[in-house]
């Protein structure tokens, strides 16, 4: 019998392919620049000097996150994420909210932890707290925020956040208990599925990290991934931040989303979903649109609608529940969103 099955790639084939799925931000980088040398070269030496300028701006903030990341991997300080679910469901959903708006984990990051927590049985409640606040607030994002945004914006983030987490929780537990949402995870899931994940006992930290050779190691090797996962997505930002501020009229922006009442904010908490890509990016590139005309609680609507609806967040939770539950979860980011720009705008203008 013929074999007609495609061949295997070859190592370099391979290798090319594993670059281009890791490296898409400075592919996506490199042609935008050779689009602007093609279409409008007189604007390459502006946009250069907005992506330096601006990163070298950055550069205490970015320093300062890199060595939050790096000491939390080196001293094992992400295990005690684990402590958070247990004890009553009030404080579970609690405790789960705080974890997922404070811990260093992206909404990458969290996906295996997730999926260990659901296939050992852990409640969805809790689990859906600490999954709704996790994308949109880390200390690295935090640091980062404060930053580019201020410390205001950076701290109220970070509450709406635990309160994202919180109303998630709350509403899962509430509908169980009511009876709904009955066998909420996929099979899979259910029958102990993800690669047979299972949760890690929390072990104490190491907070003299230094005294061990591997973990000295794992901080560097941290710090090092960090400082170029964020160059790499900052980069693309100011970039795309230099040719809005070149290419997009100010009275646009203004007519649009810089209007005062709940339009500009709901039409902000619906764009943000498609518009967002990656939570450091946006930072940038909302600052621009705010200088431009937007308000702040558009501003925030965007950033919060399309942090726990971003391509990686969603695909987590689709792929480990049920569809009911994955539109529970939209419904509640959006309408937790809109709530988040409306209370901020009311905020800022008190």
């Amino acid at each position: 019998m013929t074999d007609h099955s495609l061949p295997e790639p070859g190592p370099l084939a391979s290798a090319t392919q594993h670059v281009l799925r890791k490296e898409k931000p400075w592919l996506a980088f490199g042609l935008i620049f050779l689009a602007i040398a093609l279409i409008d070269p007189a604007q390459l030496g502006p946009s250069f000097a907005k992506v330096t300028g601006a990163l070298v701006s950055i550069a205490p903030f970015l320093g300062a996150s890199i060595l939050i990341a790096a000491w939390a991997g080196a001293t094992g300080a992400d295990n005690m994420i684990a402590r958070a679910f247990t004890g009553a469901p009030a404080m579970m959903i609690l405790m789960g909210a705080l974890a997922g708006g404070l811990s260093p984990f992206c909404s990458c990051g969290v996906i295996p932890l997730i999926a260990a927590l659901l296939a050992i049985g852990v409640p969805l409640a809790p689990v859906m707290a600490f999954w709704m606040a996790s994308p949109l607030m880390d200390p690295t994002m935090f640091v980062l925020t404060a930053g580019v945004l201020g410390l205001e914006f950076a701290i109220a983030k970070t509450l709406i956040a635990i309160a994202m987490g919180v109303l998630g929780g709350t509403a899962v537990h509430l509908i169980i208990k009511a009876g709904g949402l009955s066998e909420p995870l996929r099979a899979e899931i259910g029958n102990g599925g993800c690669g047979g994940a299972k949760i890690r006992a929390p072990k104490p930290p190491v907070w003299a990290f230094w005294q061990d050779p591997a973990r000295v190691t794992k901080f560097r090797t941290e710090g090092l991934k960090t400082f170029l996962f964020l160059l790499k997505w900052l980069s693309l930002a100011f970039l795309l931040e230099s040719l809005m501020l070149a290419y997009v009229p100010a009275e646009l922006v203004t007519q649009t989303l810089g209007g005062t009442g709940l339009g500009p904010i709901a039409l902000a908490t619906l764009v943000g979903v498609p518009a967002y890509f990656n939570g450091y990016a946006a930072l940038p590139l909302i600052d621009t649109l705010m200088v431009q005309g937007m308000q702040a609680g558009a501003g925030m609507a965007f950033l919060v609608a399309g942090g726990v609806t971003s391509l990686p967040a969603a695909v987590a939770v689709w792929a480990l529940v049920k569809p009911r539950v994955f539109g529970l979860y939209v419904a509640l980011s959006l309408g937790g969103a809109l709530a988040s720009g409306l209370l901020f705008q009311l905020w800022t203008t008190l």
